[in-house]
C-alpha cells in the first residue's frame, strides 16, 4: 500500500471526551469497535445531508420496552420516513394500555429458568420478558372489538390499518395514563408502518377469528380486508419520492435484525426498476445493518449490503463508502447510537408521508401509465400459448 493511502490510527482518551458522539468518533479504533464507528459515521452523514431514513426492525421491541427507551426518541427526531416491522410488534404494543393491565404488565424472568413452572403459572415468556396469559386474552378482546368498528369494514392497506389502530391505542394510553407506544407515536407523526407478513401475527389472527365467525353464521357481517397490492405500491411510492422529490434526492435505510422486515425495506427498488421498468431508479445510497446472523448461513438476515448491490437494492456507485454491516445484537447498540446522534443533530419537522400517500401513489401511477409500452411488452412469454 502506498504511504499516501494509509490512514493513521489516532485515538483520544475516553476521559477527554465530552459526549457519546466524541467517543464514537475517537475511541473505537479497531476490530468490532471500528465497524461500530463506521456504522455510526454513515448514519451521521445520512442524517447530516437530510436523507430520508427508512427503518426495519425484526424482534420484540415493544414487549421488551425498547420502543420507549430508544426507538420512539429516534422517531421523534423527524429523520425517519417510514418503518417496516412485524405484526407481533404491533400486537404487543397495546399491552401496557389495556384497562386491566396498566400497572407493570411485563416483568423480567430468567432466560434459563423453569419454563414448565411458568406455563403452570400461566406466564408467557419472550426471552427474558414475562407477562400473564390474561394480557394476551385481553389484547385479543380489545382487537376484536376494534376490528368490528365501522371504519374498519372495508378493504384497506396495512398502513391504514396500523394508522387507525394507533389512534385507538392512543385513546387507551391517554385514558389509562400510560406512556405513548409505538403505533400511537407513528400515528401522531404520520409515519407509515409496513408489515411484510401480516398473517404471521396476532393482529391478523383476531381478524381471522371474525372472518371465521362470519363464515359460520355467528355474526352477520365482517368486511375488513387487507389490500396487499396497494400496500406494496405505497411503499414503492415512498421510495420514488425519496429519489426524486426529497431534498436529498436519495434515500437511506437502517436495518435492525433481518427477516421479512429487512426484505420489505429493500424491495421497492427492484419493484420500481425491474418489475415496473421505470427509468433512473436507484437503490439506497446509505445502507447500515446490525444483525447477529453470520453471513455464511446464506440467509437474507445475514447478507451484506454489497450483495444487495447486485440486485440493485443498494446504489452501486456509493456502496463502498456508505454501507456497513455490524455483527452484533442491536439491543446492545441502539441506545448509545441514538443518544450520540441526538447529541450531534437537531430534530426536524417529520416527513409525515402517511398524510401525503394519496398524492405520492397517484404520481407513481402516472409514471406507470407513461411506461405502458414497456409494461405491455412484458406480459407474454415465448413458449406459452
Amino acid at each position: 500500500m502506498h504511504h499516501d493511502h494509509r490512514k493513521p490510527v489516532r485515538v483520544r482518551r475516553v476521559d477527554e471526551c465530552q459526549s457519546l458522539h466524541e467517543i464514537f468518533e475517537n475511541c473505537l479504533p479497531a476490530f468490532g469497535g471500528a465497524i461500530l464507528r463506521r456504522v455510526y459515521s454513515i448514519l451521521d452523514r445520512a442524517i447530516g445531508m437530510n436523507c430520508p431514513l427508512t427503518l426495519s426492525i425484526a424482534g420484540p421491541v415493544t414487549v421488551s420496552g425498547q420502543h420507549q427507551a430508544w426507538l420512539i426518541p429516534l422517531l421523534e427526531t423527524g429523520w425517519v420516513a417510514y418503518l417496516s416491522t412485524t405484526d407481533a410488534v404491533c400486537y404487543h404494543d397495546g399491552h401496557r394500555s389495556l384497562n386491566e393491565h396498566t400497572k407493570d404488565p411485563i416483568y423480567e424472568v430468567p432466560i434459563f429458568g423453569d419454563d414448565r413452572q411458568l406455563r403452570d403459572d400461566s406466564v408467557i415468556r419472550v426471552t427474558d420478558m414475562g407477562f400473564d396469559e390474561s394480557v394476551l386474552l385481553d389484547q385479543d378482546r380489545f382487537l376484536t372489538a376494534v376490528l368490528q368498528r365501522p371504519e374498519f369494514q372495508k378493504k384497506m392497506t396495512g398502513t391504514e390499518l396500523r394508522h387507525r389502530l394507533g389512534s385507538f391505542y392512543a385513546e387507551q394510553e391517554l385514558r389509562n395514563g400510560v406512556e405513548p407506544g409505538l403505533l400511537s407515536t407513528c400515528t401522531r407523526l404520520g409515519i407509515p408502518i409496513f408489515v411484510g407478513a401480516p398473517a404471521d401475527g396476532s393482529v391478523f389472527l383476531n381478524s381471522m377469528k371474525l372472518w371465521a365467525m362470519k363464515q359460520a353464521g355467528l355474526i352477520p357481517d365482517y368486511a375488513f380486508d387487507l389490500d396487499m397490492h396497494a400496500e406494496v405500491f405505497e411503499a414503492c411510492a415512498y421510495h420514488h419520492w425519496g429519489l426524486f422529490e426529497s431534498d436529498a434526492k436519495a434515500i437511506a435505510t437502517l436495518i435492525l435484525g433481518g427477516g421479512v422486515p429487512k426484505n420489505y425495506n429493500l424491495q421497492p427498488e427492484p419493484a420500481l426498476g425491474q418489475v415496473l421498468g421505470l427509468p433512473d431508479v436507484r437503490g439506497y445510497e446509505f445502507d447500515v445493518q446490525i444483525t447477529t446472523a453470520p453471513v455464511t448461513d446464506g440467509s437474507l438476515s445475514s447478507c451484506l449490503p454489497a450483495e444487495a448491490v447486485t440486485w440493485g437494492k443498494v446504489d452501486k456507485e456509493t456502496y463502498r463508502q456508505s454501507t456497513e454491516s455490524l455483527p452484533a445484537d442491536y439491543s446492545m447498540m441502539m441506545p448509545f447510537i441514538v443518544k450520540a446522534l441526538l447529541e450531534k443533530h437537531r430534530p426536524r419537522q417529520p416527513y409525515r408521508l402517511y398524510e401525503s400517500r394519496e398524492r405520492l401513489v397517484e404520481k407513481l401511477q402516472a409514471a406507470v401509465k407513461a411506461n405502458g409500452e414497456w409494461l405491455t411488452d412484458s406480459l407474454t412469454y415465448p413458449s406459452l400459448p
